[in-house]
């Protein structure tokens, strides 16, 4: 046997077992789900990855033009040379771009481990080919059907010889050697092209509307003259009575040899649609980013008592998330996002009591504490990680149930990657430049195309998806003007963005880019997304089609090679650094809190930036918000007023409070109107009769009792200064201040009482944890633990052995004695060799192993476990036998 012959493999365990530890690290790191449970040998490992689910989910991570590339192995023979391959991709005229792309498609096929072999036999793997190859159930996306031989398997071979002989050849003396020579003139270019030359205009028009797919039509009974020239000659072959299929190799001859209408081997550039300033972006994202920090507490500080109840199926009420919308001044859509974010960041939760309602946690009074740009970081941070999709809000799950904000059914797997994916590719455009909404969607589906050609909701998702991150980074302050700023490129874990100068500032496809996919964010990665379905050039449905009577209507590297990563979302001690930075940038562009506000005679106070938290905190107690922008105003009443004093403020704490906080003078008005509120306020004292009133001015209590108003609380005369009423105190309240009175609580003790607010918090609640997709990606301590593991299998499961004791038959342990395996055991131990051992464990598992035993002694052997890298200690009684290995 040749070097050659001996070196190529047989069989993908083979292929697998000649990489070396980078290559097997690649294939576990982009197939995670083939390393959990950590696979035995390598041969396991094969066959895990030759399952359908697993072969399904690698191929939804190929790009367009890997997919194609795998597409085209399906409809080519198995095995199949790279020549073949090239020649179905890039068409007898041959295309340099396919040619120079194709290389790099092989290569994430060969390190997926879709693909294997040397150039001269590629193989697909069988699952794969079962799912890309083309059949009646399952169309291939393209748009090929099967061979002649397979489209002539249940032909009688009577009619195989007529078809032989109407087409020009030679009778043969059996179906096989017919069906091979009729293959052969399909495959012949010339041979076909002089058959073809001599069809009628109508049938050469049957062809061409069949020749990209579907490949499948149907005819009557009785067809027309131009079908029945086809269908004897087998240029449309019968698969079902009145259907008929155009043979694979007659539509490659039409195609020009192309298995796919339009190659695709390079990713469409993300273009530019404006280029503003970058000083412009950073300030417009920053003022959004103080938007966002000032909605968030607004919401927060909605809720501080104890926010809406919780449905029963869980999330909020479309009346309450109304209300929220109201209150935040926002609309419906808007105000899903801000509470979905504050749920994602831990800031809110329900408070699990027996009358669930939603409340702000633990977390947010810490998280008010920090400074603004990390509590922007907060947010940013948990949005990016966050799989909770807000856009869904109002939209209908498969039970055609409403989607409630904060309830069920929101967590999509992808949002996280197609919202970094897009701010990736917004990092790859030059500075400043806001991205064309279609050309980032068109990127997105190259990168992620959908298997079959459906555009189905999957797809619909994602790319609902790409827009909700374009305009909820817009909203977070991420990107200013629709382009990225520089403190969400540092979010990221980016690089700096460099000025990139006039000549190349939103150039169309801005940012290094290559034939192969280049580097950078705007490369074409090899994992880049899944691929949800099959290039819409593809084939249609697969169904039986139209009515078609009727008249014319240099050598691969095979393991070796690499694709450029793209971006990769910061995770751990990174995303802590990129925080730290994107907060260092942000910080000086936001407005610094004030401690003024102006206040003016018409009873309003003009904050002309946000305020320090206790300035902003008493004032928001003292006075009611009028209107919000670059300035708040807040218009002071006389609720408002009283509002302070009850709170426990004084006139005098109020005057000075006023003072201390305007530039301007306190206007007379609004001083007036504190010392009116606070001369009326506490001269009625409500109390518990159920509720009394009382007051030293009895004519007051007679002004009340006259009062028609007071009719529905029943009030009636104990003394002279006190009024009782069946009513509770807190009815009582509200009734007197309903009739235009200002009366005061008051303890059983005669004590005012003050009535602060009390903040509602639920107990300590973490953040939703986001749902993944698919097991999570293995880090480097488990990937080389797990190879180590998967090449110590493979050691213990093909070296070479020699028996002790009774031959071994296939895949047995070995059986010996106990006085044998402790004679090879001790022998082992003098001499230092190496021993394939069967051992049964205390749960009764049995498995093999190879150990270097170190000593024997009280019934124990201590020996270095090749197949767990380590030292062990075996009982003597476990071990079922013994085997040397061989010497070779």
């Amino acid at each position: 046997m040749s070097p050659e012959a001996h070196s190529a493999p047989r069989s993908l365990a083979e292929a697998l077992r000649a990489r070396d530890d980078s290559s097997l690290a690649a294939l576990l790191r982009s197939r995670p789900d083939l390393v959990t449970p950590v696979p035995t040998d390598l041969t396991q490992l094969a066959t895990r990855a030759g399952t359908r689910a697993s072969v399904l989910r690698a191929l939804e991570r190929l790009d367009r033009f890997a997919l194609q590339t795998a597409e085209a192995l399906a409809v080519a023979p198995d095995p199949a040379s790279y020549d073949t391959l090239l020649g179905l991709m890039a068409g007898d005229a041959g295309d340099p771009a396919v040619a120079g792309a194709l290389p790099r498609a092989l290569g994430t096929l060969r390190e997926q481990a879709l693909v294997w072999g040397g150039d001269d036999r590629l193989r697909l793997v069988r699952t794969a080919r079962e799912v890309l190859a083309p059949s009646p159930q399952h169309p291939s996306p393209t748009g090929l059907g099967p061979t002649v031989r397979e489209a002539t398997s249940g032909m009688s071979p009577g009619r195989i010889q007529e078809i032989v002989t109407t087409a020009g050849l030679p009778s043969t003396h059996d179906s096989v050697s017919a069906v091979a020579a009729l293959t052969a003139l399909f495959t012949h270019r010339k041979k076909l092209a002089r058959l073809l030359g001599q069809a009628p205009e109508a049938a050469r028009e049957v062809l061409s509307r069949l020749v990209w797919g579907p490949p499948y039509g149907q005819v009557t009974a009785d067809p027309a003259a131009h079908l029945r020239w086809l269908l004897d000659r087998g240029l449309l072959l019968p698969t079902a009575p009145g259907t008929v299929v155009l043979p694979r190799e007659v539509a490659l001859h039409l195609r020009a040899g192309r298995a796919h209408r339009a190659a695709e081997p390079l990713p469409p550039a993300v273009t530019p649609a404006a280029t503003h300033s970058a000083r412009v972006v950073d300030a417009t994202a920053a003022g959004q980013a103080y938007t966002a920090l000032a909605t968030v507490e607004e919401l927060l500080k909605e809720w501080d008592e104890g926010g809406p109840a919780v449905l029963r199926a869980g999330g909020l009420s479309v009346r309450d998330l109304k209300r929220t919308a109201v209150a935040l001044d926002v609309s419906e859509p808007v105000a899903a996002f801000w509470v979905e974010l504050a749920y994602a960041a831990g800031l809110i939760a329900s408070d699990g009591e027996a009358d669930e309602r939603y409340a702000a946690t633990p977390a947010y009074d810490e998280w008010l504490e920090q400074p603004p740009a990390e509590r922007w970081v907060r947010l940013a941070q948990a949005w990016l990680a966050a799989t909770r999709t807000p856009g869904l809000v109002g939209g209908r799950d498969a039970k055609d149930r409403t989607l409630s904000a904060l309830g069920p059914g929101l967590d999509r797997s992808a949002a996280p990657e197609v919202r970094h994916r897009v701010l990736s590719l917004l990092a790859g455009l030059g500075p400043g430049a806001a991205p064309d909404a279609e050309s980032v969607l068109a990127r997105l589906r190259w990168e992620r195309p959908l298997r079959g050609g459906r555009r189905d909701d999957e797809e619909d998702l994602r790319s609902r998806l790409a827009r909700w991150t374009l305009s909820e980074a817009e909203l977070l302050g991420l990107t200013g003007r629709g382009a990225l700023s520089s403190h969400g490129r540092a979010l990221l874990g980016a690089p700096p963005a460099a000025d990139p100068g006039p000549s190349t500032a939103g150039a169309p496809g801005a940012g290094p880019s290559t034939a192969g996919g280049g580097h950078g964010a705007d490369a074409a990665p090899a994992d880049a997304a899944p691929a949800d379905a099959a290039p819409a050039d593809a084939a249609g449905t697969g169904a039986p089609g139209r009515p078609l009577s009727g008249g014319p209507g240099d050598k691969l590297p095979v393991h070796r090679h690499r694709v450029p990563d793209r971006l990769a979302p910061p995770s751990g001690p990174e995303q802590a650094v990129a925080g730290a930075a994107a907060a260092r940038l942000l910080a000086p562009l936001l407005p610094e809190p004030l401690d003024h506000v102006l206040l003016q005679a018409d009873l309003t106070a003009v904050a002309p930036g946000p305020l320090r938290r206790p300035l902003a905190d008493m004032l928001g107690v003292l006075a009611d918000v009028e209107s919000k922008g670059g300035a708040t105003v807040y218009r002071f009443t006389p609720a408002s007023v009283r509002r302070a004093l009850d709170a426990g403020r004084t006139a005098a704490d109020l005057h000075a409070f006023l003072t201390e906080h305007s530039r301007t003078p306190v206007p007379q008005p609004l001083a007036y109107l504190i010392d009116d509120v606070a001369r009326r306020h506490g001269r009625l004292r409500v109390g518990a009769a159920s509720a009394y009133v009382r007051c030293d001015d009895d004519a007051l209590l007679n002004e009340i009792l006259a009062d028609k108003r007071a009719a529905a609380l029943r009030l009636r005369r104990l003394a002279p200064t006190v009024l009782a009423a069946p009513a509770d105190p807190a009815t009582l309240l509200e009734g007197l201040r309903a009739m235009g009175y200002a009366p005061a609580a008051e303890s059983a003790e005669g004590d005012v009482l003050i009535a602060r607010a009390h903040a509602h918090r639920t107990p300590p609640r973490t953040a939703p944890e986001p749902v993944p997709e698919g097991p999570p990606p293995p880090d480097a301590t488990l990937l080389a633990a797990a190879i180590r593991a998967i090449r110590a299998g493979d050691l213990a499961a093909t070296t070479p052995r020699k028996p002790v004791g009774e031959p071994l038959a296939g895949g047995e342990l070995p059986r010996t004695s106990s006085a044998e395996t402790l004679a090879t055991v001790q022998a082992a131990v003098l001499t230092g060799d190496s021993l394939w051992i069967g051992y049964v464990n205390a749960e009764g598992a049995a498995s093999q192993r190879v150990i270097s035993p170190v000593r024997v002694e009280g019934g124990f052997v201590t020996a270095y476990d090749h197949t767990a890298d380590e030292v062990r200690t075996y009982p003597l009684h476990r071990i079922t036998g013994v085997a040397e290995l061989a010497e070779d």
